[in-house]
């Protein structure tokens, strides 16, 4: 959420900016700094009010020391008067700030200056790429395809059990999905990020404080009774860790991991672009979360990118970094970083990771700061965060780009994970 401070004094750089996002944010902000202006405005009534109370109140005393009992009746009758008065702004004054936040809640996060302009992913900018896209012999398959072939993920008996886009893993296809998770697991712990296993449902204030309220209510899982919402990635619950919580300068950076299946209604899919695993309600992701200082977020950034880079040329599968343009970029995100991975037999990229720094978007939302040694002054941190990896298209090109005429091979460094080098 933008502060209110940066809305004041950058006005017209920020509706500038924001139609980088194809955000029309003349209205709102306009409408903000008005608001902000009236609550302000009711705040000085309010605090001359209480002086005036505070005033009388002490004269009060000495008029009924004085013996002045009428003087000092219709004294306490003022001030009776007064906190009437009181109490009618300061509802005047929650009634507004709700109105404020309401309108703020709306407002996307500021692309950063390196964001493409675009409308929508054809115009995001191609960064870097790398491996090798593998050439099939003749009679490959794709993924759903080889899944029963092998009978390694059934999809129709996912289909029964819960519906479309619930597949359930067998045999092999479920110890290269836990092979999978372990890998990247282990790879992010290497890197210094703590593991964490968290809740699969968050309240609504941790849904609010990454920013999945309001804009993607719809998409969310929710049980209704309890008012909780399944989450759609880790990113909800690890970074709610630290809602309401000052850190110090000397803690940052903090890196977390965590494994947790997602969950994502995903309301219109279909067609031939979510055929097997291409796109799921429920599915696997490894996380990555960092909480860093403003100055140094991104370079946080760029070596959250190397690393997400570094699995992906473990794994030997194709890939290209994309950076995002501001129509294809995120409600929260002030810079994105796409990873997409070839699928030979499908002939087409797959995107399987993003990469993001919010700035201090979702810490606003959820007062998540920081104080320098010295200084009492709290700011807000930055918060970043990446998938590390998303499995199922991760495992839809891995079992389409090593597929051969005897069966699947394995990546040589999954091997010591799954037990076994083929399928």
């Amino acid at each position: 959420m933008l502060t209110l401070k940066q809305i004041h004094e950058n006005k017209d750089e920020l509706i500038l900016r924001l139609k980088v996002k194809n955000f029309e944010a003349k209205e709102p902000i306009e409408k903000v700094i008005d608001l902000d202006n009236q609550r302000k405005s009711i705040q000085g009534k309010l605090d001359a009010m209480l002086a005036e109370q505070n005033a009388i109140s002490k004269e009060i005393g000495i008029l009924f020391k004085q013996g002045k009992t009428a003087e000092a009746d219709e004294a306490k009758q003022k001030v009776a008067t007064l906190k009437e008065e009181s109490k009618a702004l300061s509802q005047s004054m929650a009634e507004t700030e709700k109105e404020i936040n309401a309108t703020l809640i709306r407002i996307p996060n500021l692309p950063h200056q390196s964001v493409p302009i675009g409308k929508s992913a054809e115009d995001n900018e191609e960064v870097r790429s790398g491996g090798i896209i593998p050439k099939l012999y003749q009679n490959a398959k794709p993924h759903w395809e080889l899944a029963k072939e092998f009978d390694i993920i059934d999809f129709e008996l996912g289909v029964k059990i819960t519906g479309s886009g619930f597949p359930v893993y067998k045999g092999k296809g479920a110890k290269l999905q836990r092979a999978l998770i372990n890998f990247f697991l282990d790879e992010n712990t290497k890197a210094g990020y703590q593991e964490i296993m968290p809740p699969l449902m968050v309240n609504e204030d941790s849904a609010y404080g990454t920013g999945q309220l309001p804009d993607k209510d719809g998409q969310m899982y929710h049980a209704q009774i309890d008012n909780f919402y399944l989450i759609p990635t880790a990113e909800v619950p690890v970074t709610n860790i630290f809602r309401d919580v000052i850190l110090k300068a000397a803690d940052f950076p903090v890196k977390l991991t965590a494994y947790t299946p997602c969950f994502r209604r995903e309301a219109g899919s279909y067609g031939k672009d979510v055929r097997g695993l291409n796109r799921l309600h429920q599915f696997d992701k490894v996380e990555i979360v960092q909480i860093q200082h403003p100055e140094k977020s991104y370079t946080s950034l760029d070596e959250m990118v190397k690393h997400v880079e570094g699995i992906l040329q473990k794994l030997e599968l194709p890939y290209r970094i994309l950076r995002l343009c501001g129509g294809d970029l995120s409600f929260t995100s002030a810079l994105t970083y796409d990873f997409e991975v070839y699928s030979a037999a499908q002939q087409k990229w797959l995107e399987v990771s993003s990469v993001s720094n919010f700035e201090s978007f979702q810490a606003n939302r959820l007062m998540l700061r920081f104080r320098e040694e010295g200084e009492k002054r709290n700011q807000l941190a930055h918060t970043l965060n990446g998938s590390s990896l998303a499995l199922p298209r991760i495992l839809a090109a891995l079992l389409e780009n090593n597929q051969n005429e005897n069966g699947i091979a394995i990546p040589k460094v999954l091997q010591p994970f799954c037990g076994f080098e083929s399928i």
